[in-house]
């Protein structure tokens, strides 16, 4: 199993969109999309799985948090090496 986080800079981070994607099995089963706000299962037993992280404040309340936390905190970092380079 593996998660990815990506961040999604729209006019610097003004607009940002954080999506956190699990695989199992090089399969994607279950996506955070901080658009929508909550786990979105995309198979059927990762259904069960998504509503199982949905119906946890906590988690919820961590992964939309994430925007902050993870995406415009390492916005700075990043910034050289990817938005500047030519």
């Amino acid at each position: 199993e593996i998660a990815k986080f990506e961040c999604h800079f729209i006019n610097g981070t003004e607009k940002v969109r954080l999506v956190i994607r699990h695989f199992y099995n090089r399969e994607e089963i279950v996506r955070f999309d901080s658009d929508v706000g909550r786990y979105v299962g995309l198979t059927p037993y990762a259904e069960k799985a998504a509503r199982n992280l949905n119906s946890n404040p906590a988690i919820l309340e961590d992964a939309r948090n994430a925007v902050d936390t993870y995406c415009r905190h390492n916005y700075e970092l990043a910034t050289p090496f990817l938005v500047e380079r030519r």
